[in-house]
């Protein structure tokens, strides 16, 4: 056991950015690192760690159904038909973060991933293409060891911005690349590493 990983009481060792709020907890044990191959599912994690720049992800995770609700499912078909009064609707849900500029970059990502479809390019397919289609398994001890960025992370979110996708930075989208399972950054001693 390390401080990287913890023991929680129920015996398991968890990687300590999940601390011990429940919620947090949940979503390191079932969501956080699990593969994510459906490409809607994928735009809504995308667009949600846009919305989490500037701050911590249990902010985003406490409102998550509340974005899902204002978001509409997250369908790209839906949300790319946005227009001023959605904005504003938006800016006016408590639930949400309400910047102007992360909503319509949401609105403008549902647009690009609707021109990749149209091209017939899998958003999915595209993303995970980045990875060779299997998630890079890291062996960290330490929570310092952890990058920030790689440079496949600065590939994807250059050639995602090119596309017209928006708040995808590369810290942005490794930390989008860990969530989604392209990435095993479990620590070594975590319960879930390798059980994705």
């Amino acid at each position: 056991m390390s401080d990287a990983a913890p023991r929680h009481a129920d015996g398991k060792c968890r990687c300590g950015w999940c601390g011990t709020d429940p919620l947090y907890v949940a979503y390191h044990d079932t969501d956080w690192g699990t593969p994510e191959r459906d490409s809607r599912a994928l735009y809504e994690k995308l667009v949600l760690d846009g919305f989490q720049a500037g701050l911590a992800w249990i902010t985003i995770l406490r409102k998550r159904e509340s974005f899902r609700a204002a978001f509409r499912g997250f369908d790209p078909d839906v949300v790319a038909r946005f227009g001023e009064a959605d904005v504003e609707r938006l800016l006016g849900d408590p639930g949400i973060v309400r910047s102007r500029a992360k909503i319509a970059g949401a609105v403008k990502s549902a647009r690009a991933y609707l021109a990749m479809r149209d091209r017939g390019e899998d958003f999915s397919d595209y993303l995970w293409g980045f990875v060779d289609g299997a998630p890079i398994v890291n062996r960290w001890t330490e929570r310092a060891q952890v990058p920030v960025s790689t440079p496949i992370s600065e590939a994807l979110s250059k050639d995602l911005k090119r596309r017209g996708f928006t708040f995808c930075g590369p810290v942005i989208v490794y930390a989008f690349m860990q969530a989604v399972g392209m990435v095993d950054d479990h620590m070594a001693d975590c319960w879930r590493k390798g059980k994705a």
